[in-house]
């Protein structure tokens, strides 16, 4: 019986790498986003077309308490089980801006998508997998500005911050009920979100940014999302994969 994921923010950069993968090796998909339903329904089609797998869309907001709620109740229901937790989900500000002229506003937006929309996601799912007894895996996708400060978008770097810790939290909560839990932190990748600083990150790989020199790709984050989910490293929980091209390595 093929296991369905559930997978956050997948109706386009990342997300959609996540799903098309996943569908590619037979993982039923719970496509979650805010595009149209009719947007959503056309992907998921294809999905389905495409790979022969059940792909089903939801229009949900997981800074909604609500929203959140009815989408495990309905991806539960739809699919009869949930197997893999993909938190992709994520906003950049709308409006970049030193940290001394941040608004309440930005960071509360981006704040209640990017943590508390993720934190209470995984308590939702999180009480489903304890009730169910049957295993499951957590993967949050955080970023590499958990670590490197830019000051710029300080209420993204707090919120990918938080999500490490997240996902440390998780890993010693949910290690009993048999869910392993694991952070994937991309560095620099080519998505609709970085489209607005292109010729800022060209210019910083061409001078040496990262070790391999290229832009990453949403197919590089989905590769090491179906690795954690199908249990290769199945004896390790609570770990940061680094997806990067080596920009993580200090250097002199």
């Amino acid at each position: 019986m093929a296991k369905t994921a559930l997978v956050t923010g997948a109706g386009r950069g990342i997300g959609a790498g996540i799903v098309e993968k996943l569908a590619s090796e037979k993982w039923n998909v719970a496509v979650c986003d805010l595009k149209s339903v009719e947007e959503g329904n056309a992907q998921c089609a294809e999905l389905a077309r495409k790979y022969g797998v059940e792909a089903r869309y939801y229009r949900a907001d997981i800074s909604s308490a609500s929203d959140r709620e009815n989408l495990v109740k309905s991806v539960a229901a739809d699919f009869g089980a949930l197997d893999a937790l993909v938190n992709n989900a994520g906003v950049a500000p709308k409006v970049r801006a030193d940290i001394l002229e941040m608004t309440e506003e930005s960071f509360d937006f981006v704040v209640g998508v990017n943590l508390k929309g993720t934190f209470f996601l995984s308590q939702a799912v999180g009480r489903y997998f304890a009730e169910r007894k049957a295993g499951g895996v957590i993967v949050n996708i955080g970023s590499c500005s958990a670590t490197v400060a830019s000051i710029s978008r300080g209420e993204y770097c707090m919120s990918k911050a938080g999500v490490a810790m997240i996902t440390k939290l998780f890993a010693v909560r949910m290690a009993e009920c048999g869910v392993n839990v694991y952070e994937i932190r991309p560095g620099v990748i080519s998505t609709p979100m970085t489209s607005v600083v292109k010729a800022k990150y060209d210019k910083l790989i061409a001078e040496g940014l990262t070790l391999q020199p290229r832009w990453g790709y949403p197919e590089d984050i989905a590769k090491a999302v179906a690795m954690l989910v199908r249990g290769d490293l199945g004896y390790s929980t609570g770990q940061v994969i680094n997806v990067g091209g080596g920009m993580d390595i200090a250097r002199l």
